[in-house]
């Protein structure tokens, strides 16, 4: 009677064997990118730790120190309506203007882009993408020489509208990816019912897209709020002049730098733009707005 060998059955390892083999590598690769992350949030750290130590340090230096005596000296010298006050709110009307002008366009140009089939859309999304990458410092010549043209110079309403001329092409762009996302069925079932296109747009579009409209907002605002060079080369009244120009004041002569103000300023510019960031986010709703509005 002979015996037939059977062969062996090969158990596959199980997935926490496995795991256990690759756990060597494993904790490497991630050892290392917790390295990597944490010095680059090193980076990141360290001037926002020099702002706020300094900004409540009477003798603060370039160094990053804990103060020995903290107080509020600081803010109380620069928290004045004309160091302060009035170019924050000179900040506030130019970006808010800015905003407000590139949100409206940016829908209005996006829409026909979004929605109708054109022949040269995608040479004219293409160019759209291509002016967002030239920089602002080769256009501000030619835009400084129309200025003193058209007598615009220290204007407010005139920088208002090249700033937001200068920040459309990035915001088209992004408005008109925000309302590619919206069907288009629901405006279809709007012109059935006798809607016409801009209402349409105005009450089925836009409040299904409102999350891309606060970015798209957030973008415009912040991009006029921090922009130095701009109101720097086309307003010189000093109570026209921005809170990004107005924090040249505290470099001094010979190199002198007011370093505890100017951290104390630095606190105070930044505040409002945190908070309208929260507010709109707040404002804006979430962005599965329009999740279930084709059922049915």
């Amino acid at each position: 009677m002979s015996v037939i060998d059977t062969p062996a059955t090969v158990v596959p390892p199980t997935l926490r064997e496995r795991t256990a083999l690759a756990a060597p590598r494993g904790r490497n690769t991630k050892w290392v990118s917790t390295v990597i992350l944490g010095l680059i949030g090193l980076t990141f750290l360290v001037p926002l730790a020099w702002i706020l130590l300094s900004a409540f340090d009477p003798a603060a230096t370039v160094g990053v120190k804990v103060p020995s005596h903290p107080t509020m000296d600081n803010f109380a010298s620069v928290f004045t309506y004309q160091q302060t006050l009035l170019p924050l709110w000179n900040s506030f009307v130019i970006s808010m203007g800015t905003a407000l002008i590139t949100i409206i366009v940016a829908v209005l140009a996006a829409y026909p882009l979004s929605r109708y089939q054109m022949r040269f859309r995608r040479s004219f999304l293409y160019t759209i993408l291509f002016a967002t990458g030239l920089p602002i410092t080769a256009m501000m010549v030619p835009v400084y020489s129309l200025f003193v043209y058209l007598h615009l110079l220290d204007s407010v309403p005139g920088t208002i509208f090249f700033m937001a001329a200068a920040g459309l092409p990035m915001s088209i762009w992004m408005t008109k990816n925000f309302m590619d996302s919206v069907p288009i069925s629901l405006e279809e079932a709007a012109w059935v019912d006798g809607a016409s296109a801009m209402r349409a747009l105005v009450r089925i579009v836009l409040p299904l897209m409102r999350p891309g409209i606060a970015v798209v907002f957030i973008f415009a605002f912040t991009m006029a709020w921090g922009n130095f060079f701009v109101p720097f080369v086309l307003i010189f009244s000093p109570e026209h002049q921005p809170a990004a120009v107005a924090i040249f004041n505290f470099f001094g002569t010979y190199g002198s730098v007011a370093y505890g103000k100017l951290a104390a300023f630095s606190i105070l510019y930044a505040a409002p733009v945190l908070a309208l960031y929260l507010l709109v986010q707040r404002l804006s709703g979430g962005s599965f707005a329009m999740a279930g509005a084709v059922k049915g």
